[in-house]
């Protein structure tokens, strides 16, 4: 792995790909100014800028208006493309219900006190040992099994992800465990410092919602630059032609990345851009 002032960019950048939490934004959650200039940037350039995030999309309102021209961003760790100009979820890849119910099972199983959060398309609801939660006041409080279920196969809001908290587990162990035993049904990862797993689909990813969106514009790997910082960015580093994990980063970004850049706090990937936008 080589620094961000090293590493080979494309010959061509055609679009960038960045996290949020830990990688664009610092750790007090905001955007600084060096940052929100080399964004507009970018696009000024014609260089498109996607945030491909774990955050569900009512939490984009701190960049929300930073995107241009397509408005786009993929969230809760691609299960889902929203137009953040007016809030409305353009794809959904939703986690079938009945897989969610039998993977709580099976984690209730193997990891006594585990308490679980459902990530629906409409908001997030929680069981009463679940870490408190206060960005959603209206959020409904029951067990994950009643929280999933349906009266009827097909109603009710998608299932983005559900969110699995175990309050002593090692995070990376929690993740290995959960992978091995019922990676078949579902994709795991996680974003968060806790042991919280973040779980979709199986196959869901932001690298495989990032290369769908990007095979929609003609837009090969090799033309795009990915940010990132933790297990959820992963893939989406592989992907990408070429990628930078932040100075800040897990081991398995810093891995997955072809390059190291600064970290969050010290505007690592408005360095990267710059570089890019001097290189044109």
């Amino acid at each position: 792995m080589t620094p961000a002032t090293d590493s080979p960019l494309p010959a061509v950048t055609r679009l960038i790909a960045t996290d949020l939490d830990g990688t664009l934004l610092r750790d007090d959650k905001t955007l600084s100014d060096r940052t929100i200039a080399a964004l507009a940037a970018a696009e000024e350039a014609g260089i498109e800028v996607f945030f491909v995030t774990g955050r569900p999309a009512r939490w984009m309102d701190v960049v929300s208006p930073h995107v241009q021209g397509h408005g786009m961003a993929i969230c809760a760790n691609g299960a889902a493309v929203a137009d953040l100009h007016d809030g409305r979820l353009i794809k959904v890849r939703p986690l079938d219900r009945s897989t969610a119910i039998g993977v709580v099972d099976i984690l209730r199983g193997v990891a006594p006190g585990v308490s679980f959060a459902v990530e629906l398309s409409t908001g997030i609801h929680y069981e009463p040992a679940y870490p408190p939660f206060h960005m959603d006041p209206g959020a409904t409080v029951a067990v994950a099994e009643k929280l999933l279920h349906e009266e009827a196969p097909g109603t009710g809001a998608p299932v983005l992800k559900i969110l699995a908290h175990h309050p002593e587990l090692a995070p990376d162990a929690f993740l290995a465990m959960a992978r091995e035993l019922a990676g078949d049904q579902a994709s795991f990862t996680r974003s968060s410092p806790t042991a919280l797993l973040e779980i979709s689909a199986l196959g869901v990813s932001k690298a495989d919602t990032l290369a769908e969106c990007c095979a929609e514009r003609g837009i090969a790997p090799g033309e795009v630059v990915a940010f990132g910082d933790m297990p959820n960015d992963v893939e989406m580093l592989s992907w990408a032609g070429a990628s930078f994990a932040m100075g800040n980063a897990h081991p398995a970004a810093l891995a997955a990345a072809s390059g190291v850049t600064l970290t969050n706090n010290e505007d690592g990937v408005a360095v990267v851009i710059e570089r890019i936008i001097a290189g044109r």
